[in-house]
């Protein structure tokens, strides 16, 4: 099915639902409110009612329609028959929720606009993730899969008066299930193409009358890799997670009670494989420098083969992809080693809470949450998306974070009220190797720093810098000259390293205020002090950045920034990264320390004659903490950090409740103001044209609808529609292109930000004979075109697509056995959610292509 055609089929769907139901709905409400006595509603009728899902968004139980805010909650059944096993998969339920892979395998969230474009796994992220509350504050804590789950929250817009940590787009909160005082057990198996392979189980003990666990487990295997080598006969792909958890509940007096969890994964799937569908400018040999009459100098230093390659391998499906063979990737060249071992992961995350719940005699309620969480992450990528070494990168890092909140709650009068405060520590290590050899950027340096001691005429300088180069070409370690065959073979290797550790410290309060029967006041505010101690640098591995550093970059330096005495040699395994107020090679360090005021009021309205109306006004102040980038850096300015960033948001919003309660229609309009949005941009060296780094955008904005819109059409059939309608941009923003030259941003959209998305489901349920049900669902999404760039540059385009996931199965109406066939992205769309680039190449990250299987499930 194309994705144009899946689109108007959503956009039809939704409008029908919404325009030639609602209407007459409210007509019907209103004309049912005024007669009196009301008619009764018949027997027939009454079990057509959409169940509601319980949340706990404003920290207390209460539905999902009656919180004044923009949330979607979807319970355990809702997510079985839809197949949500992963964060990803929840892109299909809420359209206005995004997610993107960078090369370094960090997944990237952005809800309604709102995302952080980074590649580093110490990074924190716009959208906030939790699980029972707790905060995993970095999203590669969750790559695990998601399984024996209650439901998912999504809350959206700023959250920091109620939740843990401050975010500016919002949060999801994933709800565990907890113990029960039942026995239960069950067990489920998934068999599907690529060798797939899937099985999880549980178990509920209840021990004694206070004292219960519940283990779960999932493991998720592909034998057989979907991305297919378009050069050589490889594979990637293969999946191999398993995650686990064991959570306790005690209730040692009616008054109090004790909830103790511990959640862990284990990956060690294969990273994912690029499409190279271009050259970046500084490489490009039909790109006209700026300023010039011909191409980059480093152009002529391209692979042989790789633009053939590129010009002759456009992909044209999700499995087309390419990489380094291992035997390249691994040979040693030059006395240089290549990197050994599989292109995969090898990651593991632990996570511990504990929770304590006690109630006063006069209803008042402490709580006390406490968590740790451990990520160990090594990690093997190849992302230039060719069948050249031209950029793989070992991975290595850790993160370890600990936090505490305690919270008293109570009712006084016309008020309920928490107050609160909490404490986080991170200690974070975020580090890998990078190896370049076939990359022509480090083949033009290592080249140049040749010539330089031979001839420096010959790169455009005068005679007399030879003294100087001379002055420069000497070996700390031996105190002799290079040889040609180090200063040629240097360059083919480095590292990038961050030591992190973070503080954040806050106290809260907010209030619910019963103005009157109809009229709800919300008021919140917490205030923040975030601290951010680093230290980092890019750096030399024995030797091989020392020829070039020492001699090339030295030369350069000199001649640019006009030093009256070079800088220091650069030692073995030392710090390459220049400071030139230091006029030294070093470490960058920073110490930050930033506090804020976020805050939250919300007028909630229910009119008498309509007690399933819900009206909500709100305005409300987040914040981002601060964020630096763990860069390639050449220069000390591309390590300094990101200052927080803030988000006000306005939002109108309706719940309403109709068809008798056969229909909940929830819909919203925003606008966002935002300053001093954290953006990855380029820096404009002056030896390598570009590199990567964080900046503040000043001012930027957002605004649009937001709707979902449910209907139990008939007692068997629902349907679940979704649209969001967004407009983003800079406001002015001086900043740099891929090519390091200076560009104004003002106007450009958010990366990552379609205009358009559209979601539809389908859920079929009744049942056929007096022992068995049937089951099936449809679920389509689709959003429009959207930038992971410049939103001029085609290259970086991410085209409109859709995807279709569908679902047919029988089972047992007492709930023991079920059979299900599936499939997802069942027309077999080519779509790519990621665009991104690296010193030579412009490459892709597609999408899955189609997978579908069998499922089999006993519950006990």
């Amino acid at each position: 099915m194309p994705s144009n055609y899946l689109r108007q089929l959503l956009l039809a769907s939704a409008s029908v639902m919404t325009f030639a139901s609602v209407s007459p709905a409210l007509a019907q409400e209103a004309t049912e409110a005024e007669a009196a006595p009301a008619a009764a509603e018949p027997e027939a009728d009454q079990s057509m009612k959409l169940t509601t899902v319980t949340v706990t968004a404003q920290r207390r139980e209460e539905s999902a329609n009656d919180v004044p805010m923009a949330i979607q909650a979807f319970g355990a059944e809702q997510m079985d028959t839809l197949r949500v096993n992963s964060v990803d998969d929840l892109q299909s339920l809420v359209p206005s929720f995004t997610v993107s892979q960078s090369y370094q395998g960090v997944p990237t969230y952005t809800l309604r606009g709102i995302g952080f474009n980074t590649i580093n796994m110490s990074a924190t992220s716009t959208v906030g993730t939790y699980v029972d509350e707790v905060a995993y504050p970095y999203p590669i804590m969750n790559s695990g899969p998601v399984f024996d789950i209650e439901r998912i929250e999504v809350l959206k817009g700023p959250q920091g008066t109620l939740f843990g940590r401050n975010t500016t787009a919002g949060l999801f909160n994933v709800v565990t299930n907890k113990p029960s005082e039942e026995f239960e057990a069950s067990l489920k198996a998934d068999l599907g193409n690529y060798q797939t392979f899937n099985y999880e189980g549980m178990m509920n003990l209840p021990i004694s009358d206070t004292f219960q666990a519940r283990f779960a487990f999932r493991q998720e295997t592909s034998a057989e890799g979907w991305q297919k080598s378009m050069s050589h006969d490889e594979t990637r792909g293969k999946v191999d997670k398993t995650g686990y958890r064991l959570a306790l509940a005690w209730q040692p007096t009616p008054m109090f009670d004790v909830d103790f969890s511990y959640n862990g994964w284990l990956n060690k799937s294969d990273t994912l494989g690029g499409q190279a569908i271009g050259l970046t400018p500084n490489t490009n040999p039909f790109f006209i420098v700026p300023g010039t009459n011909g191409p980059s100098t480093a152009s002529g230093f391209l692979e042989p083969g790789l633009l053939d390659f590129i010009q002759n391998n456009q992909p044209t499906s999700g499995e087309d992809a390419d990489w380094a063979p291992r035997a390249r990737r691994e040979a040693t060249v030059g006395g240089v080693p290549g990197l050994e071992g599989p292109l995969e992961e090898d990651s593991r995350f632990d996570a511990v809470k504990l929770g304590l719940n006690y109630e006063f005699d006069n209803g008042m309620r402490v709580v006390s949450l406490t968590g740790y969480n451990k990520l160990e992450r090594e990690s093997m990528l190849d992302w230039s998306g060719a069948p050249f070494q031209i950029l793989t990168q070992d991975i290595d890092g850790e993160i370890e974070s600990l936090s505490q909140e305690i919270r008293l709650e109570g009712e006084t009068g016309i008020a309920s009220w928490l107050v609160g405060a909490y404490y986080g520590k991170d200690e974070i290590t975020d580090s890998n190797q990078t190896n370049l050899r076939d990359n022509a950027n480090s083949n033009f340096v290592s080249t140049a720093a040749y010539l330089l001691t031979v001839d420096p005429t010959q790169l455009g300088f005068p005679p007399e810098i030879a003294g100087l180069v001379a002055a420069m070409n000497i070996d700390p370690e031996t105190g002799a000259p290079y040889t040609a065959a180090e200063l040629l073979n240097s360059f083919q290797t480095y590292y990038d390293i961050g030591e992190f550790e973070t503080t954040t410290w806050s106290i809260f309060a907010n209030a619910d205020w019963d103005i009157s029967p109809e009229l709800t006041l919300t008021t919140g505010v917490r205030y923040t002090e975030d601290s951010q101690d680093y230290v980092g640098c890019s750096g030399d591995i024995n030797g091989s950045m020392q020829p070039n550093v020492n001699v090339f970059n030295r030369v350069f330096f000199t001649g640019l920034y006009g030093l009256a005495v070079p800088p220091a040699a650069l030692e073995e395994n030392g710090c390459n990264t220049y400071s030139e107020t230091n006029n030294a090679f070093g470490p960058v360090v920073s110490d930050l320390t930033e506090d804020n005021v976020s805050w939250r009021v919300v007028a909630n309205y229910t009119p008498e004659r309509f007690d399933d109306l819900l009206l909500f006004a709100s305005v409300s102040q987040g914040y981002k903490g601060a964020s630096v980038p763990v860069n390639a850096a050449s220069k000390a300015e591309q390590n300094f950090p990101a200052t927080q960033e803030s988000l006000l948001a306005y939002e109108l919003g309706v719940k309403a409740g109709l068809l008798n309660g056969r229909m909940q229609a929830n819909a919203s309009v925003f606008y966002y103001d935002y300053e001093d949005k954290q953006v990855s941009t380029y820096f404009p060296d002056p030896i390598y044209r570009a590199l990567s780094q964080l900046q503040n955008a000043p001012s930027g904005k957002a605004y649009g609808f937001d709707g979902e819109l449910t209907w139990l059409v008939f007692d068997s059939l629902t349907a679940i529609a979704g649209a969001t309608f967004l407009h983003t941009e800079y406001g002015s923003f001086e900043t740099f292109d891929t090519f390091g030259t200076p560009i104004n941003r003002e106007g450009d959209p958010f990366l990552y930000s379609p205009e358009e998305t559209l979601s539809l489901s389908l859920i079929y349920d009744r049942e056929v004979s007096p022992n068995w049900g049937l089951e099936a669902s449809l679920s389509g999404r689709w959003q429009s075109d959207s930038t992971a760039s410049s939103p001029d540059d085609e290259l970086y385009d991410i085209d409109a697509y859709g995807t279709l996931n569908g679902s047919i199965g029988l089972y047992t109406l007492d709930d023991k056995w079920k059979v299900s066939l599936w499939g997802k992205n069942l027309t077999d769309e080519y779509y790519w959610q990621q665009v991104i680039s690296n010193a030579n190449t412009v490459i892709r990250f597609a999408g899955k292509p189609r997978t579908f299987g069998l499922s089999l499930s006993y519950t006990y």
